[in-house]
Order: structure tokens, then sequence, then C-alpha cells
């Protein structure tokens, strides 16, 4: 038996090797993904044209718009005369937010009053407006702070974040694209697999070969495995070395849960693969797995802000608790029993998943 499977092992690396839409598919868009998506695919808001509408026109005023104009969140800033023209700016989308100084901004100052600033932002772009308001809240309260230095109730306050100190989005993108892509790796090639067969014919050869469909499924299962797990750690070294992204787990931990995350993942492919009998409708199929699962793993919103439903939902998919173990392992080295509460349900979904295609293939076969 363990010569037949690591014969059909050898045969599905060659399929795939020896085509080269198969070579391109599961080695260039994965890689170009990783880069693009680490780039481009991030929350984080910078580069932000202000609108400045400043009717004081003072050194106290000018003062706070020269805070705005040295923070690293924003980048060009129009200086308007009028309402008119402030609105302009951001109906035509000109600029991002706008800043309005009242004209007794000082002179409330000195009194010792509550000087009136309006910030505006443009509702349209949500996350930028709210993100942008953010930054100027900081950049106001700070300010203000300083300014009421002789209130002695003064509060001294610190803002810390642990595992990712400088918040940077691209350690938290990168974390999340090396699980997403394996997952797409592993699904395609598993979907691929067994409609590939029917598709070019070779499968009635295959069921009349003395291999039983344990071993069949089990040839089909390895080189898949092997290719995405390989790629995976390709990935992860990529994130490592080239993004600088830190690792702080365990190296043993890291492939074990990607090991059984694969597995889990490879019983949903083959299982499509044995619904369909072309490539094309493995494609769709794992297109139409892949998407949903995507947005329940919690990689665009968090879980907990999901209707109920959905949060049961999530745990039938296992990006949701192999996400968990990448940014926990990657981030701050997860402790084995967490991990393990993590992988127990990886192991639960892909004996469930296996013994799914395994029942679907015996039942086409009969």
């Amino acid at each position: 038996m363990l010569k037949r499977i690591i014969a059909l092992v050898k045969k599905e690396f060659i399929i795939i090797w020896r085509d080269p839409k198969s070579r391109m598919l599961i080695v260039i868009p994965p890689l170009m993904q990783l880069f693009i998506f680490a780039y481009a695919m991030t929350m984080e808001v910078r580069n932000i044209d202000v609108a400045v509408l400043d009717r004081a026109n003072t050194l106290e005023s000018r003062e706070l718009i020269s805070r705005f104009e040295n923070s690293r969140w924003f980048r060009k800033f129009v200086f308007v005369k009028n309402e008119n023209e402030l609105r302009k700016q951001i109906e035509t989308q000109k600029s991002h937010m706008a800043l309005e100084i009242s004209n007794d901004f000082s002179v409330k100052i000195k009194n010792g009053k509550g000087a009136d600033v309006q910030v505006i932002t443009d509702g349209r772009q949500t996350n930028t407006a709210a993100i942008a308001g953010s930054y100027a809240s900081e950049i106001i309260n700070n300010y203000s702070q300083e300014l009421s230095k002789t209130n002695a109730s003064e509060l001294n306050f610190q803002t810390r974040s642990w595992y990712n100190e400088n918040l940077e989005y691209i350690y938290y993108t990168l974390a999340s694209l090396v699980v997403l892509l394996a997952m797409v790796i592993t699904l395609l090639l598993t979907s691929l697999s067994i409609a590939r067969e029917r598709e070019l014919g070779t499968f009635d050869q295959l069921i009349v070969s003395p291999c039983t469909p344990f071993e069949i499924l089990t040839g089909k299962t390895i080189a898949p495995m092997g290719i995405a797990l390989s790629l995976s750690i390709f990935m992860a070294l990529i994130a490592v070395i080239h993004f600088k992204m830190p690792f702080r787990g365990s190296i043993i931990l890291y492939l074990i849960s990607t090991v059984v995350a694969i597995l889990s993942i490879t019983g949903v492919g083959l299982f499509v693969s044995a619904l369909s009998k072309t490539q094309q409708q493995a494609i769709l199929g794992a297109f139409t797995f892949q998407t949903p699962a995507s947005l329940l793993s919690g990689f665009i919103s968090p879980i907990e802000d999901m209707p109920k439903f959905f949060q049961y939902l999530t745990y039938l998919d296992p990006l949701r608790f192999y996400m968990v173990i990448g940014k926990g392992i990657f981030f701050k080295n997860m402790p084995l029993h967490d991990v393990l509460i993590n992988i127990i349900p990886l192991c639960i979904i892909a004996l469930v998943t296996l013994s799914a295609a395994m029942w679907l293939f015996n039942k086409q076969l009969d």
C-alpha cells in the first residue's frame, strides 16, 4: 500500500509540475498577492490633505495649525478665506479634512474659557473620516493639555500598544495574508485534483488500478499539502526577512499548526473536487468557499462585531482558528495551551471534511 501511495504522490507532483498553467498558478499569484496586498491593503491613513479656515490668525491659532503641519499623518494644507471655499474643498474631495478656528480663539484661551475649533471630515469615506478625526482629536487634546498645565487636577496618561508597539499595520496584514494565501493554494490544488482526472479522461484508469479509494485520496492529499506547506513557509520567511516582521513564537508549533490547518482545508478541496466534473466547476466551487471563509475569519472585521448567527458560523471555518494561531505565534509567543485550544477544532474540521470527501468519493465509485 505504501508503494502505491508513493507512486500516486509522485504522479501528482509530476502532473502539477509538467503543466505550465499549474506551475504559474501555484507560485506566481500567491507571491504577487503577498507583496501587493502587504503594501496596498492597509487601513492606516496617511497623507491627509487639509483645508484650513483660520478666522483668528493669531499666535495661538498658528501654533495649533503648526502641530498639524508637523504631524506625519497630514500632507498638504490649503488655507481658505471663507466657508464657501472650505465647503468647495470638501465637496470636490481636494481635501479630506477641514479645520475651522473661530475668530475669538485666542481671546477665550487667555480668559481661561473653552475656545472653539471645528474639525470637518468627509463622511463619504467612512474609514478615512473616522481615523482622520481621531488624529485631529489627539493633536488638539495634546495642545489643550499644554495650555492648561497650571490646572492641578490635570491627569497624566500614556498610551502603549502591546505586541505591535509601533502599530505597524503591514505586520497585521502580513500575518493574515500568509494564512489566507495558504488556504487559497491548498484549496485550489486539491479542488482541481480529481476534477482534472475526469476532464483529461484518466479518472477511469485510476479507478481500475490496484489502488483503493483511500490510497487514491491519500495520494491526492499529500502532494498539494507538501506544495502548500512549502509555499507557506516561504511566504513566512519573506515576511520575516524582507518586511522585517517579528517572529516571537515557536517555529515547531507554527509548523504543526500549519500542517493541521492545511489538512482541514484539504478535506474541503477534495470534497469540492469530488463534486465537480470539470476544472472550471472546481474553481467556482473553491471560490464559493473561499470568499465566505475569508470574511468569517476575522481578517476584515472582528468576529465579536458580527451578528450572533455569523459568530456561531465561524466555528465551521478553519481560517478562524488558524488566523488566531498565526498572529498569536508571530506577535506574542502564544503558549502551547492556547495553541492547542485552536488546533483541536482544526483537527475536528479536518476529520469531518476528509471523511465527507471519502464518503462522496466512494459513493460516486459505486
